[in-house]
C-alpha cells in the first residue's frame, strides 16, 4: 500500500517533511501519496490546537519546539527555509487549490510551488492577489486553478479527505499513513522510513519466492 502524507501548507513542519521526503523514497524505493487536509478542520474535530496556543503559558515548551526545529534544519541540511512574517496564514483557499491541481494533473508542481511561496520565500498567501500572482510566477495556470478551485466537487473532496484523515486517528500535520500505522510529526520520519524499508525487503523476498516458484 502506498504511504501517505497528510499535509496542510500552514504547518512549517509539513514543510520541513516535505523536503525530507525526497531522500526517504530514494532510501525506500516507495513513493508517497500527497493528500491535502485542512489543519483548521482537523483541529475542530479533534479539539486540537496549534503549538503556540495549546502552550502559551509554558514558555519552555515552545522554546524547546523552536530548538528541536533548528536542529531538525541542521541535521537534514534544509538551507532555504525562512519562517513567515504572515503566519497563520488561513489555508483555507490554498488547501483548495492543491485539491483543484490534483484533479488537473498539477498537484506536484502546486505543492512545490506554495511550500516554496510559504517558507522559503514567504508571502501573503491568504491575500487573494497574492495566491493569484503567486500561482502565476511559477508558471501554474492562476485563472483556471482559482475557479476550479471555488467548485463544489473540490470543497467537498477537501472536506471528505480532512474526514477520511480523522477517522485514521490523524490530529495534526504532518501526519503519514504506512498501510494502517498513523505516525505524526517530522520527528517520526525516521520510524515511517524504517518501516518501508522493512516493507520493501518483505516485498523483495516475496517477488524473489513467486519466482523461484514460477521457475520450478
Amino acid at each position: 500500500m502506498q504511504p501517505i502524507f497528510y499535509f496542510d501548507f500552514g504547518s512549517p513542519n509539513a514543510y520541513l517533511a516535505h523536503r525530507v521526503l525526497p531522500r526517504i523514497e530514494l532510501q525506500t524505493g516507495s513513493r508517497f501519496r500527497y493528500v491535502p487536509v485542512l489543519l483548521g478542520g482537523l483541529f475542530k474535530l479533534t479539539g486540537n490546537q496549534a503549538p503556540m496556543l495549546a502552550f502559551a503559558n509554558v514558555p519552555a515548551k515552545l522554546a524547546y519546539e523552536r530548538r528541536e526545529m533548528e536542529r531538525f534544519i541542521s541535521r537534514n541540511g534544509i538551507t532555504k527555509f525562512r519562517m513567515n512574517p504572515f503566519f497563520p496564514v488561513n489555508t483555507l483557499q490554498l488547501m483548495r487549490g492543491a485539491v483543484a491541481a490534483e484533479s488537473d494533473g498539477l498537484l506536484t508542481p502546486y505543492v512545490e510551488a506554495m511550500f516554496h511561496f510559504m517558507w522559503e520565500d514567504p508571502r501573503k498567501l491568504d491575500d487573494p492577489t497574492v495566491f493569484s500572482q503567486s500561482l502565476s510566477d511559477a508558471g501554474l495556470p492562476a485563472e483556471r486553478l482559482i475557479a476550479h478551485s471555488q467548485m463544489p466537487e473540490v470543497k467537498d473532496r477537501l472536506a471528505a479527505n480532512t474526514q477520511a484523515a480523522f477517522g485514521n486517528g490523524v490530529f495534526g500535520i504532518p501526519s503519514f499513513m504506512v498501510d494502517d500505522e498513523l505516525y505524526f510529526g517530522k520527528d517520526r520520519l525516521g520510524e515511517v522510513e524504517r518501516e518501508l524499508a522493512v516493507q520493501g525487503m518483505i516485498d523483495r523476498v516475496a517477488d524473489a519466492s513467486t519466482g523461484n516458484a514460477a521457475g520450478q
